[in-house]
């Protein structure tokens, strides 16, 4: 009998149910093949590696019964947490703060013991980073890419990202029609810390007339002209989309101090700085301000994240039974494959100023305030 161990990290996914099935499903399908040599059991971490921390160990068999239609629901029966990086495990201190420890050596040692032939860690950029790791120490480990920022450069897509945009899409849509009944200035902060392939896609869809992304700082004088130039005798609208991690030319990121075990800052409120800075520039238009938020990480898959994530469990599990090892499964030209994790982990994947979608955007009027 052999055994894998399956987990979620980082951000919640849509799409991310689906890979767990799509593991558990391929390993059933094998345990009835004829020519089979051994049979395979799957499991689950709870909160990825802190399942395996936990005194007692939360760990669950992935039966059919636990994975049969779960492909429709959002999140994950894994759950998750960013706060489990077992090479910089949070440890809080008697006087509150938070100390960051090295655990790897201890979790190999347990996945060991537990006798594990296979873990497949289902996460972003940085959750694959571990696996690198970890697949320096031994661990024979598998990376399957999930992020709804599709911001890992060595796949084309990452399952959730479609989901997302298409959540973000439908809440531009309906600011549209409030603009214009309002004559008003709409503004949508959209998720997206480093890259803001979101607020592009949505840009592009919903045929916002501003888009403001990470990879490209804006010019507030630049954004109040444009403004301007929709309104006459006061009467106009104007929709903007703007990336969490957006950022003014002369200034920062909006981010707050990140929660105690994070190692990350918070970000979030930069469509109220947006709106202040416009308004301390003259712009004269009245202005509100949404944030949509976690919404865009929950609810149904679209169709075409649940394909992608059921291909990527399928091919996860195939590489374990292989012994392909080190290795994250991947998206490139409409083919179902892998690359090594250390191609995996090599470059993010960021919108380029001159790259086509944001060409095209330009052509289609849309300004980044650049």
């Amino acid at each position: 009998m052999k055994k894998i161990l399956v987990l979620t990290g980082g951000g919640d996914c849509p799409g991310l149910n689906a890979v767990i099935r799509g593991i558990a499903k391929r390993a059933r399908k094998e345990n009835l093949s004829p020519s089979r040599k051994d049979d395979w059991e799957v499991f689950g971490s709870i909160e990825a590696f802190n399942g395996v921390f936990s005194e007692p160990q939360e760990i669950i068999k992935l039966t059919n019964k636990l994975t049969a239609g779960i492909h429709v629901k959002g999140g994950t029966i894994l759950k998750t947490t960013n706060k489990s990086n077992p090479i910089k495990y949070p440890v809080i201190q008697p006087d509150g703060s938070t100390k960051f420890i090295d655990r790897s050596d201890e979790l190999v040692k347990k996945l060991k013991e537990l006798n594990f032939d296979a873990v497949i860690n289902i996460g972003g950029d940085g959750s694959q980073k571990i696996s690198k790791i970890l697949f320096g120490k031994g661990v024979p480990i598998i990376g399957v890419p999930k992020t709804i920022d599709n911001d890992l450069s060595a796949t084309d897509m990452t399952f959730g990202f479609q989901t997302a945009v298409q959540i973000a899409t439908d809440s531009f849509d309906k600011l549209v029609t409030t603009a214009e009944s309002h004559h008003r200035v709409m503004i949508m902060e959209v998720m997206g810390r480093d890259a803001g392939w979101i607020a592009l896609h949505t840009a592009i869809a919903g045929g916002a007339e501003i888009c403001l992304i990470p990879e490209i700082p804006y010019d507030i004088n630049k954004l109040v002209r444009w403004v301007e130039a929709r309104y006459k005798n006061g009467r106009g609208f104007a929709n903007i989309v703007i990336a969490e991690g957006a950022k003014p030319k002369a200034g920062s990121i909006t981010s707050s101090a990140g929660e105690k075990g994070s190692e990350h800052v918070r970000l979030g409120g930069v469509a109220y700085q947006l709106s202040k800075q416009l308004k301390d520039a003259g712009c004269q238009a009245e202005i509100r301000e949404t944030v949509i938020g976690h919404v865009q990480r929950g609810g149904i898959p679209t169709a075409f994240d649940r394909v992608l994530a059921s291909l990527f469990g399928v091919k996860a599990f195939e590489l374990a039974l292989e012994n392909k090892f080190g290795c994250m499964v991947s998206l490139k030209n409409n083919t179902i494959t892998s690359v090594s994790l250390e191609e995996a982990t090599k470059n993010s994947n960021s919108v380029k100023k001159d790259g086509p979608l944001v060409l095209a955007a330009k052509g289609l009027g849309i300004s980044f305030g650049d």
